[in-house]
């Protein structure tokens, strides 16, 4: 208590003098625990306080106040974002009012880690394109069988269509949601019932489509027919002169052999079974069987024997579901695992396959980053089949790598990257052409296979994609084309090869599936580009490299072609992309398109005994000068692309189900556990 002669006394002093007697040294003598008795006792404290201890006191009170209203408000929104379910519902596009994400994956995912999550500024999300109205839902010509069944081969006119199998939902439901957000999208990576492990258990097995609700095939039309028969001339050319072999040289009624291993034939195998081509299949399956043997001493590339072999194989095993062509692919891809005993887990180029060593070019240590990043998506689906996970670990490591590394350009990376050291060379020169081209396509890929959950893949491919925006888009003269040119060493070159035309498929794809809509728009105008590098050359026929006028010139196109590029190799890029435009808009121009691609080739290429050869000269309609060679991608790619695009059937593979390869080659898509 304070003292009388103190609380008299003018200038006031801050102390307090207590007197403890026998009882309250004891236990404050009086003390029965009832409220009013706490209430006197706190009051009678307070009082004994000095002003500065009660004001201290107070501040620290108005202090933890203060703090409680900033942490309520910081975590009010994020918590709200973690249990509102409907949120991203309610979320508009300013632009696409009542926004949804695309549909989810179809098959099981491997089971591995998950990539660390990115952050990304927070953006709209954007809802993929339906299907247009005369577009018709239903069955397809196209029937995939699982491999537990005896596969029964059925004529075309009796396929069945392929029917989505149901996905069943989880029972526990997640409320947090790992969302990415970047330049206009936000998308959800589909959720699993648990973090994935890094190891894969159980070898996988494709989904069976004889679903409950078969539907009558939607016919064939005549455009379709037409690829068909000629597909059938460009196979009777092989038939009759290069079977078993790589490559048929059409003028000559040879051969030409690059691995020994029956490329053209193994490209061909799901095109067959997607026309319907029931005898020519059942030819290919036999040789496949008897003939196919990777025991051989011969060196093969790593990227063009898993994109073609490799890919085609497992392709094949999941729409016929004869387990054939997956006891093949195994047999394979164990044989290319030691392209990737390098010091830096950089594959190296080539592989012998019959004596298990790899090496580089002997030119030089480098391998291209499209090589060694554009065989991911056939390694991981191998080891999904398998179980075996140490495919997917080897190509998982190289992207991860690539990922970290230094030298990119706002997201876009050099040509070469060095097997020995790990890192990028030739710094300074970006493409989206020969050597970079499929880095890019399968960045994306690879997300959507894997169920939209590994982010890095995602983030590397948003950047990108705004550095190819940066950097390489530039529109010419006189027609206002939108193209993506070439920069090396701070220099832009008008120069697009016909490769970069898998570029506006690309985008459409990542739009499908969620991301930014003005990644549409760039496709929309990009394949208006590739086609004018046919339309505005005289056999209507692309070459293979195209420079543009940047400034207008009296009696100048927009497309430029120097005699060193003006050859035609037969390749798929802008029917590719045709097929994914017309997929997701319905607009019939893309058929149309694609209609004048075919009946040029038709034209100019298509050799009378069998066959369709390659030329050298896209500018000459009189003397095309043919190459006499049908490059195996014509019958894997070209005229597949040809067959899908100028089908009324989404549900003829299906891009919520499907990705696919480069090489034209479906394998599925990934769904949660």
């Amino acid at each position: 208590m304070y003292s009388a002669a103190a609380a008299a006394s003018p200038p006031r002093r801050d102390f307090i003098s207590v007197t403890l007697g026998p009882e309250e040294a004891v236990g404050f003598g009086g003390y029965n625990n009832s409220k009013a008795w706490r209430r006197r006792s706190c009051w009678r404290k307070w009082k004994q306080l000095s002003r500065l201890q009660r004001s201290v006191i107070l501040f620290l009170f108005a202090f933890l106040a203060v703090c409680g209203v900033i942490s309520y408000t910081s975590m009010g929104e994020p918590w709200k974002s973690l249990t509102n379910k409907s949120l991203d519902d309610q979320r508009t596009d300013p632009e696409i009012p009542g926004l949804k994400l695309a549909n989810p994956a179809v098959l099981p995912p491997p089971q591995k880690a998950d990539a660390n999550l990115g952050d990304y500024p927070e953006l709209s999300p954007q809802k993929p394109p339906k299907p247009p109205h005369h577009v018709r839902r239903g069955p397809s010509n196209l029937q995939i069988k699982p491999p537990w069944k005896d596969v029964r081969l059925k004529t075309r006119h009796d396929t069945s269509r392929i029917v989505e199998e149901p996905v069943q939902a989880d029972k526990e439901e997640k409320t947090e949601k790992s969302v990415i957000s970047w330049r206009g999208a936000v998308i959800e990576p589909d959720q699993s019932t648990e973090p994935p492990s890094s190891k894969i258990k159980e070898p996988e097995k494709p989904s069976s489509v004889e679903g409950e609700d078969q539907k009558e095939p939607v016919p064939i039309n005549d455009r379709q027919m037409a690829v068909i028969e000629a597909f059938r001339h460009a196979w009777k050319g092989y038939k009759d002169f290069a079977w078993g072999h790589d490559e048929l040289k059409p003028l000559s009624k040879s051969y030409s052999e690059w691995f020994g291993l029956g490329l053209t034939l193994i490209d061909a195998l799901d095109t067959m079974w997607i026309l319907g081509l029931k005898e020519e299949f059942e030819e290919a399956r036999k040789w496949v069987a008897n003939n196919l043997v990777f025991d051989k001493n011969v060196d093969v590339n790593l990227f063009e024997s898993t994109i073609r072999i490799l890919g085609g194989l497992l392709s094949t095993y999941h729409l016929s579901g004869d387990t054939l062509f997956l006891e093949k692919a195994k047999d394979i891809g164990s044989r290319l695992m030691p392209a990737f005993k390098t010091p830096s887990k950089v594959p190296y180029s080539d592989v012998n396959i019959g004596r298990g060593t790899a090496h580089p070019p002997r030119w030089t240590s480098d391998s291209t980053v499209a090589e060694v990043t554009s065989i991911q998506l056939e390694f991981r689906e191998l080891s999904r089949l398998t179980g075996d996970e140490k495919f997917q670990k080897a190509v998982d490591d190289v992207m991860k790598h690539v990922h970290t590394l230094s030298g990119k350009n706002d997201g876009l990376v050099p040509m070469f990257i060095n097997t020995n050291s790990g890192q990028f060379s030739h710094l300074g020169v970006y493409t989206l052409g020969a050597r970079a081209d499929s880095y890019y396509e399968y960045l994306l890929k690879q997300w959507i296979q894997g169920g939209k959950k590994e982010n890095e893949l995602l983030e590397d491919y948003m950047r990108a994609i705004e550095g190819v925006k940066k950097h390489l888009l530039q529109r010419s003269q006189p027609k206002q084309l939108t193209f993506v040119g070439e920069l090396a060493h701070g220099h832009f070159s008008a120069k697009m090869d016909h490769l970069v035309c898998f570029l506006p498929g690309t985008l459409a794809l990542g739009a499908h599936n969620g991301l930014t809509a003005d990644h549409m728009k760039l496709a929309e105008a990009l394949i208006e580009t590739c086609y004018q590098m046919y339309a505005q050359v005289e056999t209507g026929l692309s070459p293979e490299i195209v420079h543009f006028n940047l400034h207008a010139q009296k009696g100048h196109k927009d497309v430029e072609i120097k005699p060193a590029d003006r050859h035609n190799l037969l390749r798929p890029e802008t029917v590719e992309s045709l097929f994914y435009m017309y997929r997701f808009t319905g607009d019939k121009k893309y058929q149309d398109w694609g209609w004048e691609i075919l009946q040029n080739f038709n034209k100019y290429t298509r050799v009378p005994t069998g066959g369709y050869t390659s030329i050298n000269n896209v500018q000459n309609p009189s003397n095309p000068e043919p190459r006499d060679k049908m490059e195996s991608f014509f019958l894997g790619e070209t005229l597949k692309y040809m067959f899908l695009l100028f089908s009324d059937d989404v549900d003829l593979i299906n891009l919520d189900k499907y990705v696919f390869n480069t090489e034209a080659h479906p394998l599925p898509i990934w769904a949660p556990a």
